[in-house]
């Protein structure tokens, strides 16, 4: 048995070894070098979409001052509920009842006890939201293809192809390219949590402003608001189909540069509000152009 450990010890080490040598040969380095240019505007992007997931709606709760809970009970019962409380902006701690209402009307408390006012300033966030969700949402496939796309075009090596069936993450980041977070830990969770009084027991309601929550909240939104902005009737909101209609419009090319998915199969679309919802502007046909990310990403809220 303990020959066996030693042979795979010493193959591990083998392997490792190899994975060094090769790694640090000129064979490799000329294949690097060969798509130095991709990897950097793979890493671009990624960079790109990594700053996209910052936003959040603005939420501010209701101060209610500080205080400090002692519990000087007799009794022994260890509460491991309690361990389990949350204080955060994202957290509600409060009775059951609310925390079953949330369940059955998650916009109408998430706007009550988060203190989000439904208006204008509040849609334009969502709508703001939705859109740049989307692009990351986007962002993160076509980048995945983008790196199976040049992992391909050098797989005719040997090495390449044997490593990019083995260890693909360490092949990519010896390449140069920097890890692409699939994650969706960007998305903000909003939660109603009750926790008994003897701390024995609890349960919670969570909200996730995911992208297809979002869309369902900024409809929410146009039900209760009037469109101060805009004539009635002229005005869009932003969705999944509209961010579609937009880009079929401009034939999936960019209004600035004039790049296209024709040109670049992995290219990132985003839509760009013209006049920017911070200034005035409104989610509506004539006020949208698809861009590239690069020429997004350029524009920021300038008005060209």
């Amino acid at each position: 048995m303990i020959k066996f450990f030693l042979i795979i010890a010493i193959i591990v080490l083998m392997y490792y070894i190899v994975l060094a040598i090769y790694y640090n040969s000129e064979s490799f380095f000329r294949i690097k070098n060969s798509i130095e240019e991709y990897t950097a505007n793979s890493n671009e992007l990624n960079q790109h979409i990594e700053e996209l997931k910052s936003l959040e709606l603005d939420i501010r709760q209701v101060n209610y001052g500080l205080g400090e809970f002692n519990d000087n009970s007799n009794y022994n019962f260890k509460r491991t509920e309690r361990d389990n409380e949350r204080n955060n902006k994202y957290t509600i701690n409060c009775s059951s009842t609310v925390c079953r209402n949330a369940k059955n009307q998650p916009f109408k408390y998430l706007c009550k006890y988060f203190n989000i006012k439904p208006n204008e300033k509040t849609l334009r966030k969502a709508e703001e939201l939705f859109n740049i969700f989307s692009s990351v949402e986007e962002g993160k496939e076509l980048l995945k293809a983008e790196h199976e796309r040049i992992i391909k075009s050098i797989r005719s090596s040997f090495m390449i192809d044997i490593l990019a069936s083995i260890d693909r993450k360490r092949l990519e980041k010896n390449l140069g390219f920097d890890t692409i977070d699939y994650s969706d830990l960007y998305v903000p969770v909003y939660s109603f949590q009750y926790i008994s009084a003897g701390g024995n027991s609890s349960y919670s309601c969570d909200i996730a402003l995911n992208k297809e929550n979002l869309e369902l909240f900024i409809g929410y939104l146009s039900d209760l608001i009037e469109f101060k902005n805009s004539v009635k009737g002229q005005r869009a909101l932003m969705t999944a189909k509209l961010r579609e209609e937009i880009k079929e419009r401009d034939d999936y090319t960019c209004q600035k540069c004039g790049l296209s998915i024709y040109d670049e199969k992995n290219l990132l679309l985003e839509i760009d509000h013209i006049i920017p919802l911070s200034k005035g502007g409104v989610t509506s046909h004539d006020n949208l152009q698809t861009l590239c990310w690069k020429c997004n990403r350029k524009k920021g809220t300038k008005i060209l």
